[in-house]
């Protein structure tokens, strides 16, 4: 009997019009796994790989080995970098809506992964971060109004126009640019770790790629180069279940889980919620200081979904069910960290509705200040002339040349539009006489 192999096309479980389904998301009870020392081999822990590493449980308590026992304001900060992280995105996703931006990536649902992340780690190190990961910014204290203003492509763009929406840069926060090329950031990360390890620095580097990013080439040169040279990086693989429309399936995620790929080139995997705050920050704690005592790179899965579009070019609607996002069972993060503080006798529904007013409030007041610097359709607006600028060390000859002859054929223009307005004027002067 001949038999022919078959093709498998992985398929998400739930399509527009079905009722959401995650059932193949592997859980584990909160404060069910253990925590290893820092300095256990990798042969020894690659079930956490395959475990679901939680703190909070469903009675919003923090339980187990992983909890990171934070003191009560650090959590109030925690929450409010989060909340402020969102009403940024939302506010922002409304101005693209009424043509005032071009373009955005909203992280809403995915606020801890970031935020977390940001605070667990030092001010010095390193981060390369993806176009989701707004809340480090916030948490390293980045002015709302220069994050608005890259969008707007305006006189204040830290970019100078240079580069789409939501690709930030901050060389004094120690956060590197963010690129369109997928998965390109992996590799910096590793090569600068690399760099640290070199001087003696005990310095760490972070990064950032969604799980559909895995699948590229740079994903793996990452992991190979940090695992071979024990490279003091942190790669985190931010599985929110979606590239643009194409299911995390399609990037491996039904053979295994994502964390898993790290034993397999000789690096820790650790599998985190990624919706509960506490858990993040302990596994990036666990990574931090075990790529501070030579022990190398971890591979961070965050399991976590993402409640908006890919971006605002982006209608999710076609491709999962609309609700989809009320039924992820980890819940949302915000919520989960309010929930806690108030088991904590810490916080209060007043108290969270008055932060939001005042967060609100808070970048409406920073997009006054960057529509100052201009917008898409008002000035002041850019001097062309900047982009023969950071090319060269040394503008060469010909580029030199070529700003100046914009310069001329700028003040010709200019020229003619004065005679031509002075020509009007007296025409109408003329016509009102006659």
């Amino acid at each position: 009997m001949n038999q022919r192999s078959r093709l498998h096309v992985p398929n998400a479980p739930a399509r527009p019009g079905d009722k959401p389904d995650f059932s193949y998301v592997r859980l584990s009870p909160a404060g069910a796994v253990a925590r290893p020392d820092v300095t256990t081999p990798v042969g020894e822990i690659t079930d956490i790989a395959s475990s679901l590493i939680r703190v909070l449980d469903d009675n919003d308590n923090a339980i187990g080995p992983w909890n990171p026992h934070l003191d009560s304001p650090d959590l109030q900060v925690a929450l409010r970098h989060m909340m402020l992280t969102r009403a940024f995105d939302d506010r922002m996703q409304k101005i693209q809506r009424q043509g005032r931006i071009s373009f955005y990536m909203k992280s809403t649902g995915e606020e801890a992964v970031a935020v977390a992340a940001g605070m667990a780690l030092r001010p010095v190190d390193m981060l390369f971060p993806a176009y989701r990961q707004q809340g480090l910014y916030v948490v390293r204290g980045r002015s709302l109004t220069d994050l608005m203003c890259q969008c707007l492509s305006n006189t204040n763009d830290m970019c100078k126009g240079r580069q789409m929406p939501v690709m930030y840069h901050w060389a004094k926060g120690n956060i590197f640019s963010i690129s369109g090329n997928l998965a390109t950031q992996f590799p910096q990360a590793a090569g600068w770790a690399m760099a640290a390890a070199i001087k003696g620095e005990d310095h760490v580097a972070a990064s950032w790629v969604g799980e559909g990013s895995t699948a590229e080439a740079d994903f793996h040169y990452a992991m190979t180069f940090a695992s071979v040279y024990r490279a003091p990086v942190i790669l985190n693989v931010v599985n929110n279940q979606w590239a643009i429309s194409t299911f995390q399936g399609f990037a491996g995620g039904e053979r295994g889980t994502f964390a898993a790929r790290g034993p397999g080139y000789g690096i820790p995997g650790l599998r985190v919620d990624g919706n509960d705050f506490l858990a993040v920050y302990a596994a990036t704690q666990w990574a931090a200081e075990r790529a501070r005592m030579s022990g190398g790179p971890t591979l961070i899965e965050h399991v976590t979904y993402r409640a908006a579009a890919h971006s605002t070019s982006d209608d999710p609607s076609r491709y999962r069910p609309k609700d989809e996002w009320q039924s992820w069972p980890l819940g949302d993060p915000i919520v989960r960290l309010k929930k806690h503080l108030i088991s904590l006798g810490e916080w209060s529904d007043d108290r969270h509705s008055a932060l939001e007013k005042e967060l609100e409030a808070h970048v409406t007041a920073c997009w006054k200040e960057a529509v100052k610097f201009g917008t898409l359709t008002e000035g002041p607006f850019l001097d062309a002339t900047t982009m023969f600028e950071d090319v060269f060390k040394q503008m060469p000859p010909h580029l030199a040349r070529q700003r100046e002859e914009l310069k001329a054929l700028r003040a010709a223009v200019k020229k003619g539009s004065e005679e031509e307005a002075a020509l009007d004027a007296t025409t109408q002067s003329v016509a009102k006489e006659g």
